[in-house]
């Protein structure tokens, strides 16, 4: 479960650098390849082009729209170099969009010129030379997961929205329903092909594998939770399993479960007060505190609460379980009753088995709408004092705020067994994963429901000037969904550098990585790594 809620609040709950395409679906010994993009010339669309709106239009958080001179759509590695060459000749700022579900404008700045669009590279293959699949970096993860396991047999660990693209997902971390089980997405990162520049300002394209002797080793690295937009532009990703063995790609990855057993519970707003939130939250808190051991313990709940503000009418609780489990049913009721005791109020409940594909492909799309989130992993649930606040945040004002919400959820199991210094991506001693957003329909809308965001996480963590400084509390912030906020002092009060709740220990190298891969700063965005800081 992740805890990019917005979806469920407005929804309901070619072969390139080595690579071979080989057979179809169901090909003998996996050797298969599918979803692979037909390769047309790079296609340049500016101002006056009637594909130019759709382009720039196309990020999911309407807050921000750009205005670059040109898009530069691209289909195969090549072209990304020579896109690359051409803003470095011309001096123009330049970003990179897959998916377009960047949480801040670090596309869509008003300082970026070309938008480099990888969106149209989304061919996803077996490569023999890596023992690898082979994921071009404009694949979906719908489009992924689907591939996977309809011509493998296996998937990814990612997130649960299908229309993020996996360019930027995957170099952040990525985690959703099957993290507890196989850990993050980046867990499963065997290697990595960008386009970077070199001091020289030479534009050149990188495979680097987490090979313990492949000299680009600490590039491979720096896209296990370093984050999209800091070292290149990554043209597509190779993934295997540490451990997996063998040639078939069917034994490359990790299996889904045939069928997950999911539910939905909901609570009336107008049963509850105070205590009852309180109670509710920490009984959600406490159960995976005593069945998640110390912090690396599988639970088979997959699960969080979406705490609507009350003019939704309804706080609820989203669960996946393994549905093949002989005990599923049992392990779900016992864990709604434990949610239950005490609330002294009743809810609705609704379950269903279904497939996994399916379940896993149900998430609607972005829709057209605003929006500021901000995360914060938490090595221990939210006190009684931050309940409280929240509360109060959540049960003021009226219909305006129908978009602003919190969210909860478990993060932990498989996740917390990798070393903090093995990846990139450092929050592997946290327990629970938060958000609190708001989301807007109209520009008008905007300034209130903003400062109600900052604002009520500025009170959630008042106790450590504002934000979850890393520490006995809390875990830091995912550099998957950016806040421009944990820069600015303004809303930053601790004292504590941006970099230290994204990264962690884990900066300095991040840093020499830069410094050898991206040394003229030519990829950089409002929480870039910076080389010299």
């Amino acid at each position: 479960m992740t805890p990019l809620t917005r979806r469920r609040l407005l929804g309901g709950s070619i072969v390139a650098g080595g690579s071979a395409l080989v057979g179809g679906i169901g090909a003998p010994g996996g050797a298969a390849a599918a979803g692979c993009a037909p390769e047309f010339g790079a296609v340049s669309v500016g101002r006056d082009d009637p594909r130019y709106q759709e382009l720039t239009i196309r990020g999911a958080n309407r807050r921000f729209t750009g205005t670059p001179d040109s898009v530069r759509l691209v289909n195969t590695p090549a072209q990304v170099v020579e896109a690359v060459r051409d803003a470095r000749r011309t001096g123009a700022r330049l970003a990179v969009r897959s998916g377009g579900h960047c949480f801040e404008d670090f596309v869509d700045s008003p300082e970026v010129r070309l938008v480099i669009d990888v969106s149209e590279m989304r061919g996803i293959s077996y490569d023999p030379v890596h023992r690898a699949i082979s994921v071009q970096s404009g694949a979906t993860l719908g489009q992924l997961y689907r591939t996977l396991y309809l011509a493998w047999g296996v998937t990814l660990p990612a997130g649960v929205c299908p229309s993020v693209g996996i360019g930027g997902h995957l170099a952040g971390g990525g985690y959703g329903t099957l993290a507890l089980r196989h850990g993050l997405a980046t867990d499963h990162l065997y290697g990595v092909e960008v386009v970077v520049v070199d001091a020289s300002g030479r534009v050149r394209t990188v495979v680097a594998t987490r090979a313990p002797n492949d000299p680009n080793r600490d590039l491979w690295w720096a896209h296990t939770g370093g984050g999209g937009g800091n070292f290149g532009v990554v043209t597509r990703y190779l993934l295997r399993s540490p451990g997996a063995t063998g040639a078939s790609a069917a034994a490359l990855l990790p299996r889904p479960p045939a069928t997950l057993l999911r539910a939905a519970v909901n609570w009336n707003w107008s049963d509850i007060n105070e205590q009852i939130f309180l109670r509710l939250v920490h009984n959600f808190c406490r159960w995976h505190e005593e069945h998640g051991g110390d912090g690396t313990t599988d639970t088979g709940i997959d699960a969080g609460i979406f705490l609507y503000h009350k003019i939704n009418g309804q706080i609820q609780l989203g669960v996946n379980v393994d549905g093949t489990r002989p005990d599923a049913d049992a392990l779900l009721t016992g864990y709604l009753a434990a949610l239950s005791d005490g609330l002294g109020i009743t809810n609705t409940e609704e379950r269903s088995v279904t497939p996994w594909l399916k379940a896993t492909l149900s998430m609607p799309p972005a829709g057209d709408y605003s929006f500021k989130a901000k995360d914060a992993f938490l090595r221990t649930g939210w006190t009684g004092e931050q309940l409280s606040t929240l509360y109060r945040y959540l049960s003021e004002g009226s219909y305006e705020f129908y978009g602003s919400n919190a969210f909860i959820g478990y993060f932990g199991g498989n996740v917390n067994t990798v070393d903090a210094a093995s990846t990139a991506m450092p929050h592997r001693d946290a327990r629970f994963a938060s958000v609190i957003q708001s989301v807007w329909f109209t520009p008008e809308q905007e300034t209130k429901l903003l400062t109600w965001a900052r604002e009520c996480y500025r009170d959630v963590y008042a106790s450590t000037g504002g934000v979850p400084v890393p520490g006995e509390a809390y875990s830091g912030t995912y550099i998957n969904y950016p806040d421009v906020d944990i820069a600015d002092p303004a809303w930053n009060r601790s004292g504590v550098p941006w970099h230290a709740f994204y990264y962690r220990g884990n900066y300095p190298r991040l840093q020499r990585a830069k410094r050898t891969y991206d040394p003229l700063d030519v990829f950089h965005h409002g929480l870039s790594v910076r080389a010299w800081e």
